[in-house]
């Protein structure tokens, strides 16, 4: 009886979304077709990346070898996409990282997703903005930023910029506008930047070819990896990055006509495309000139303009700065959404959940979220924006390839509501699942609530359910584990070879071990939707691939992230877990 308060906060923690019995119900607006969908995915990833990384990564990271890097991070943000396709086509509600995480692990998690995911968009929309703010500045012999210095203010505070950014705040303020006029203005718009920019991108491939110098890539300018191994996996990890937009297409879902398939299908195509034109623009880039010449800030346009062709270097700037407003767009298109399903659910202020009768949008979220990333545009350096942008998104993945097998292998509990409407056998007889369901609506507690629960083997026999939860943490452990001995273990650990030898296999094993005794088990075959293939080994691989990542990052990132989630926590604990609606 003593212990009672403390298992009903904990129950409150891991409650589960309940889905509605109509899939499709929305007080949104659902008018996006495939290729709306298509060329969000696209405008997402291919903007300021395109046309400032590759030359950044080119000169100080990779160099011609940038290819190669690109090549693994499109393999590490496919598994990734896989997952969240699946999610997004199966329950087609926005909230995208945060709705996979509260319907299969658990409530406070999935607030801790969404509380990170609100972080990332507004850091991206504000690092794209000084991106864009920069590379027009740079155009016009950075005399915006004379003036502002000059004759606005400057000063030296760490961690902030050396003056305000107007420039970029004001193109955020402009976005936030067009965004608040209704879905159908935002795909427009990115539909007209989204052309411009992959016009601007075929004359990059055609011309460039042309002009290509196969001398470029020999031994007397560096060679092909002059970075070696080492470098090329460096890269990997920030080109990671580039493609981590294709999130507006889960995150649009609930805006979606059809998005059992228009999901899958607009993942895959736009994923497709951008790591396309990433491989070949590095390619046709460090074959024009030698890549230790490149100018970080504007390297596409300043190799056209160095080989004697301004007029083309003007057309790529152009091209440029259209595929930046299509991030600009695609980011202030999501934070908005992510806020309004939170507040939805009642985890963050409800005020953020009204919707305008007329654009049907979330136009209070889109104001007051839009100016918070316009005020972080104008006072934060680009560097110290960037270094935070990539812990939020890479935690989001991991919890949501970790929610694919969790759901995957449920017993069907959720299809009482869920998926109840897309059965093949509607008049069946309810699984023990959905009794326990029902027990709990007469009054009774639900035996398995929620993730945690799962993991309760003490004093019952063992569900499926059950022991591929404990796997699945298993699995999360053990990818830790391994990529912390992996990275720090001969650094900053100091261990000998043989212990440092010894954890990796314990920890390697343990891994595949967990993968092998979920992939025993009985996956559900009731959805109709797109499945990701070789569940459990692709969401397994993500998880690794993820926590690596997350493990490359600095100390001083880690320190911001935590800092925010104590944030967050204090916001759940003093609003979100009290106003729930499960």
């Amino acid at each position: 009886r003593g212990c009672a308060p403390a298992v009903r906060v904990c129950q409150k923690l891991n409650r589960l979304k309940t889905l509605e019995d109509d899939m499709m119900a929305t007080s949104l607006k659902r008018c996006l077709s495939t290729l709306d969908l298509t060329l969000m995915g696209l405008g997402g990833m291919v903007g300021s990346g395109l046309y400032v990384l590759t030359g950044t990564l080119a000169k100080e990271i990779v160099g011609p070898a940038v290819i190669v890097s690109f090549i693994f991070a499109g393999f590490a943000s496919l598994l990734a996409a896989f997952c969240y396709a699946e999610f997004g086509a199966r329950i087609p509600k926005t909230g995208s990282a945060y709705m996979f995480t509260y319907v299969s692990v658990g409530e406070i998690w999935a607030f801790l997703i969404g509380w990170n995911v609100i972080l990332e968009n507004m850091i991206g929309g504000a690092a794209v903005a000084r991106a864009w703010s920069g590379y027009l500045d740079s155009i016009f012999n950075h005399a915006i930023q004379n003036f502002t210095e000059t004759h606005v203010m400057q000063w030296n505070v760490p961690f902030l910029a050396h003056y305000p950014d107007i420039l970029a705040a004001g193109i955020l303020i402009v976005a936030m506008v067009f965004i608040s006029f209704g879905v159908q203005v935002s795909s427009y718009l990115n539909h007209i930047f989204s052309t411009i920019s992959m016009v601007v991108i075929a004359f990059i491939l055609i011309f460039g070819f042309i002009l290509a110098e196969p001398a470029n890539w020999s031994q007397k300018e560096g060679g092909f990896a002059p970075f070696g191994l080492s470098g090329i996996l460096a890269g990997s990890a920030t080109c990671f990055y580039a493609f981590v937009g294709f999130d507006v297409i889960a995150s649009s879902s609930e805006e979606a006509k059809n998005p059992q398939k228009a999901v899958p299908i607009a993942t895959a195509i736009s994923l497709a495309l951008a790591a396309a034109a990433y491989i070949l623009v590095s390619t046709v880039l460090t074959l024009m000139v030698p890549w230790h010449s490149l100018d970080p800030n504007s390297a596409l346009a300043d190799a056209f303009f160095r080989r004697g062709y301004s007029w083309a270097g003007i057309i790529v700037a152009i091209g440029s700065i259209c595929g930046m407003n299509t991030v600009l767009l695609c980011n202030l298109f999501s934070l908005p959404r992510i806020v309004y399903a939170m507040a939805e659910d009642g985890l963050f202020f409800s005020i953020f959940a009204r919707v305008n009768p007329v654009t049907k949008v979330p136009v209070i979220a889109i104001l007051v979220f839009g100016t918070l990333t316009a005020a972080m545009a104008l006072i934060f350096d680009l560097e110290a924006l960037v270094q935070f942008l990539s812990i939020g998104t890479l935690l989001a993945y991991t919890f949501v390839a970790a929610s694919i097998i969790v759901l995957r292998f449920q017993p069907e509990k959720t299809s009482s509501k869920g998926t109840a409407s897309t059965s093949p056998n509607p008049t069946a007889e309810p699984a023990a699942s959905e009794t326990q369901t029902i027990n709990e609506e007469s009054g009774e507690l639900k035996q398995y609530e929620s993730f945690s629960d799962k993991l309760q083997l003490v004093e019952r026999q063992s569900e499926p359910g059950e022991v591929v939860a404990f796997c699945v943490l298993i699995l999360i452990v053990s990818s830790v584990s391994f990529c912390a001995v992996l990275v720090f273990g001969r650094g900053q650990l100091f261990l000998p070879l043989w212990s440092y030898t010894f954890l990796l296999v314990v920890f390697g094993l343990a891994f595949l071990l967990s993968l092998a005794l979920i992939w025993m088990h009985e996956p559900q075959t009731n959805s109709k939707t797109f499945r990701v293939p070789l569940v459990p080994l692709t969401p397994g691989v993500s998880i690794l691939i993820n926590v690596f990542l997350m493990m490359k990052l600095s100390f001083l990132t880690w320190i911001r992230f935590t800092i925010w989630i104590a944030i967050g926590l204090c916001v759940y604990f003093g609003y979100g877990i009290w106003h729930s609606k499960e």
